[in-house]
């Protein structure tokens, strides 16, 4: 079983973009929206600038850049806090975590809830990913640091971007759960659609060794991606994760991690607690 690779012109990613996770790289949010007042005034002029300064950078970039993803759809089942892949005559098992605090009367989740139960005898499917931007992206002007810091939150954003336009089409076509799928690019930033998308590092999946295994699954330098020893993923502006359809997904936290939880996850993952420790973002 081999990923499947794509490559996107940025002209096909841009429109995906989501510029309120842009603005709050720059400390712009609520800018575009601000009080006529002579502060609010300033700061809606830095914020104009800011956009044109990137529209413009895109443009440059759209001649030379693309980005690129990998994903492979793949038979599963939840087995208690796992996620069982049923591979080509083999199974692999993702160890998932489970939250540990919720409201009263809340269940604590787990991202293995939302695959159907090994014990049905039915298998489910899931999917996993990675999406990046060309190395080039990043290092675009580097001689300047404002040109710099821009190209690399672009890079960042358009690697959510491309991670979204893979799931759109993911969902209408490739594993064809939602073909009649109709909505607005803002609709899908609203997370309108069904399933979700959790990614390696975020609250849902804090343990960015995750990235070890979806490496392994995927082959990430297929796409130019390289892991550093931490398990970040280099372009920075990279991300990857799951692919889950069930109509209840949702995302949450984690949040803090007991003691007995990380023995478990670590013997799970079959390593010592203490190094998964130092993978776990919290």
């Amino acid at each position: 079983m081999q990923a499947e690779e794509r490559k996107y012109s940025l002209d096909e990613i841009t429109p995906y973009i989501n510029w309120v996770y842009f603005d709050h790289a720059w400390q712009m949010s609520g800018a575009a929206n601000a009080a006529s007042a002579t502060q609010g005034s300033l700061r809606q002029e830095e914020y104009e600038t800011l956009h044109r300064d990137a529209l413009d950078m895109l443009h440059e970039l759209t001649a030379h850049y693309f980005t690129h993803a990998l994903f492979m759809l793949v038979e599963a089942n939840g087995d208690g806090d796992d996620i069982v892949l049923h591979m080509d005559g083999h199974t692999e098992r993702l160890p998932m975590l489970r939250q540990q605090h919720v409201p009263d009367g809340q269940p604590c989740l787990c991202m293995a809830d939302f695959v159907r139960p090994l014990s049905s005898g039915v298998h489910d499917c899931i999917g996993i990913f990675a999406a990046t931007v060309d190395e080039g992206i990043e290092r675009y002007r580097h001689d300047d640091p404002y040109q710099a810091l821009l190209a690399q939150t672009l890079a960042d954003r358009l690697a959510e971007a491309t991670a979204e336009r893979l799931h759109e089409q993911i969902r209408k076509h490739d594993w064809g759960y939602a073909p009649d799928e109709a909505l607005s690019v803002r609709q899908l930033h609203r997370e309108e659609f069904q399933g979700i998308r959790p990614a390696v590092g975020y609250p849902s999946l804090p343990d960015v060794s995750l990235n070890f295994e979806l490496c392994r699954l995927l082959d990430f330098g297929r796409i130019g991606i390289l892991l550093t020893e931490s398990g970040m993923m280099q372009p920075h502006g990279s991300v990857s994760g799951l692919m889950i359809a069930h109509p209840q997904a949702r995302y949450f936290n984690i949040g803090k991690i007991g003691q007995d939880q990380l023995d478990d996850y670590a013997r799970r993952r079959h390593v010592d607690s203490k190094t998964i420790r130092k993978y776990i973002q919290q």
